[in-house]
């Protein structure tokens, strides 16, 4: 199974939209968003995915009330899990959150096959005893170019996919 983690896309409807495209054209079974979606128009574009969504809030949350009442009801392929998130899925244990020390705890109490972070916008893998810390980068395009990470569940393999350009170059 292939997770597609993304993380900080901050409004930049084009980056995700690039990142949507790709994942439903390589066999990605499920999204994971990590935070500073900011907007609820880009649920929009995370509906777009065929597979499953599941988002967590950041630190710059945007409309939070009309992002939770959406999920799940007018977009039913979309679970808002609030600044915490956990799930099973290829026979691996994933957790998200979105802020990198908050991931690096969690991957040290050794209950998670995964844990996946965001907000620092900087691309990031490591193992952290047993479980692998992820970070995908951002998404936005701001301070690094905009990208993506695919989790190979099986292997534990994790490949950066990067999209668009940076920022202020569109």
């Amino acid at each position: 199974m292939r997770i597609a983690i993304l993380s900080d896309t901050h409004d930049h409807i084009g980056n995700l939209r690039a990142a949507v495209k790709y994942i439903n054209a390589y066999s990605v079974s499920m999204l994971i968003h990590c935070g500073d979606l900011i907007s609820p128009f880009m649920l929009d574009e995370l509906a777009k995915f065929a597979g499953a969504v599941h988002l967590i809030y950041g630190n710059n949350a945007g409309d939070q009330h009309l992002i939770s009442q959406s999920c799940g009801s007018r977009y039913p392929g979309i679970t808002q899990h609030g600044i915490f998130g956990a799930v099973e899925a290829g026979g691996r244990k994933i957790a998200f959150t979105h802020y990198p020390q908050l991931a690096r705890g969690i991957a040290c109490q050794g209950l998670f096959d995964v844990v996946c972070c965001g907000h620092n916008h900087r691309y990031h893998v490591e193992k952290v005893g047993a479980c692998l810390l992820i970070n995908p980068g951002e998404l936005l395009g701001k301070d690094d170019q905009p990208g993506f990470a695919i989790l190979q569940c099986e292997t534990m393999q994790v490949e950066r996919v990067e999209v668009g350009t940076p920022f202020g170059d569109n």
